[in-house]
């Protein structure tokens, strides 16, 4: 059956779709919308072996699978990324974030430059941060009153809490800041310091996946009634 050229199985439901918005998706290659997942095209190339494709499967539980057709008669299905990209012969293997690809506007696209991997990451971060602790980089706010950017530290649930808040107030101020850290009079981070961010890989990192939350147990709040957290809550 195919809706507004997106092909979906019968018995398919919005539920799954629901999971990326149609512009988020519509234009990546062989996109299949199932019963409880969302199916593209995908691929791995190696430089010795040319192109292995498959068909890469998304489960909104952040669950992802291949079903290998690198040639007629492979019988490897239900991969993981990995294994798909150690079966394809790639010789940098270990990186499928960013070896395995997916077509998008006629484009090569690896994995970690698409929105595929948003419910994987979600599922990652709540499990397993790095270091044992949550991979969130620090924010600034800027004061209505002052214009100065002041930095959040996110390293724990009440940190987040804290700037969960003050991000949804529309006229936030220094003196906002709980515990009186900061007031208009303190002077703002120097440019050369803001950089800084507190990813654990790199201090300069300008927002990767590996410190970029896209929602965890730390960060998301079920006495909240923000969309995002409702949201969050609805998928896990």
């Amino acid at each position: 059956m195919m809706t507004n050229g997106i092909e979906r199985d019968k018995g398919g439901g919005n539920e799954c779709f629901e999971m990326f918005t149609e512009e988020e998706v519509s234009e990546i290659s062989g996109l299949n919308i199932g019963e409880d997942y969302i199916e593209v095209m995908c691929g791995c190339t190696s430089h010795r072996y040319g192109d292995a494709v498959g068909r890469l499967r998304v489960f909104p539980s952040g669950h992802l699978e291949i079903n290998c057709e690198c040639t007629p008669g492979c019988d490897e299905d239900k991969l993981s990324p990995s294994a798909f990209e150690k079966h394809s012969g790639r010789e940098t293997s270990r990186k499928w974030k960013n070896n395995v690809w997916v077509i998008h506007k006629g484009d090569k696209v690896p994995l970690s430059k698409t929105v595929l991997l948003k419910y994987y990451h979600l599922v990652y971060n709540s499990t397993k941060p790095h270091n044992g602790r949550p991979c969130h980089r620090d924010e600034f706010i800027r004061c209505s009153r002052c214009n100065k950017e002041r930095r959040f530290r996110l390293r724990s649930k009440e940190e987040c809490r804290i700037h969960h808040d003050a991000l949804a107030k529309c006229n936030w101020e220094c003196s906002d800041m709980p515990f009186h850290r900061v007031s208009c009079e303190d002077d703002e981070e120097r440019a050369s310091r803001k950089v800084q961010r507190g990813c654990f890989r790199l201090t300069l990192c300008k927002g990767c996946t590996t410190c970029v939350c896209f929602g965890c147990e730390i960060c998301r709040f079920q006495d909240c009634t923000c969309q995002t957290c409702i949201d969050f809550t609805n998928n896990t």
